[in-house]
């Protein structure tokens, strides 16, 4: 029995620009394992962005292979591959993607409407998580009546919605000021702890990164793991 959630092997991405191919990732492997938290850290432009969305089945390798929960990315149909992504991944962004015309409960529950859960039990389900992020006061508010702080809270609720075993965060916190980055911050390892999460976080803040389990820096295609400040 093996408590790794999500996983890739000799995964790499390259475009072809020109007559010259650009080798963005190399030949990574990495291993997230059920409540553990990495943040992968590199300069802009070296590939995070690339690397998270091909772990999330959002975009697909030039070589390797990509498991969630057990299962071979590549091997499923796309059906079949979106249905593990909602149920089985949380994502989080640096901008909130809600969107304008639902509000903060109907959003929150969007992943559980996808996945044919009956209305009421989402609605129940979508009230708790927005407690859990200390939201039920803002629950019939659209976003354009939401701070910046609680739209990355909804967006947080809505990631966490189905209980996935991973949560994907690409700069969660590079959209808000200092102030409310912390709050956030604070919000995403507090639930991690509670519902035993994992998450995989990348990011340019390293008061963020260095409160993770694990820190990799993502340079020239490759990771590499260092020590948190």
């Amino acid at each position: 029995m093996t408590d790794v959630v999500l996983e890739c092997r000799k995964l790499s991405k390259h475009y072809a620009v020109g007559p010259q191919r650009l080798q963005v990732l190399d030949n990574i492997d990495l291993s997230l394992r059920a409540g553990e938290r990495i943040a992968i850290v590199g300069s802009s432009g070296s590939g995070k962005t690339t690397l998270l969305n091909m772990l999330g089945g959002l975009d697909t390798p030039s070589t390797g292979e990509v498991w969630l929960a057990g299962q071979q990315m590549s091997a499923l149909k796309e059906a079949e591959r979106g249905k593990l992504r909602n149920t089985g991944l949380g994502f989080v962004y640096q901008f909130h993607h809600l969107l304008a015309e639902f509000t903060a409960l109907e959003n929150a529950c969007m992943p559980l409407l996808i996945g044919a859960t009956p209305i009421a039990e989402a609605r129940e389900r979508g009230l708790a998580m927005l407690d859990r992020v200390g939201l039920s006061a803002r629950a019939g508010h659209k976003p354009a009546e939401l701070s910046g702080g609680e739209r990355q809270r909804v967006a947080i609720a809505r990631a966490l919605i189905n209980e996935p075993a991973c949560v994907l965060l690409d700069e969660p916190t590079g959209n808000l000021d200092q102030h409310t980055a912390r709050g956030v911050q604070q919000l995403m390892l507090e639930l991690s702890q509670r519902l035993h999460t994992a998450f995989l976080v990348v990011t340019h803040d390293l008061a963020l990164a260095g409160q993770m389990d694990r820190v990799l820096t993502l340079d020239e295609g490759h990771l590499v793991e260092r020590q948190p400040a």
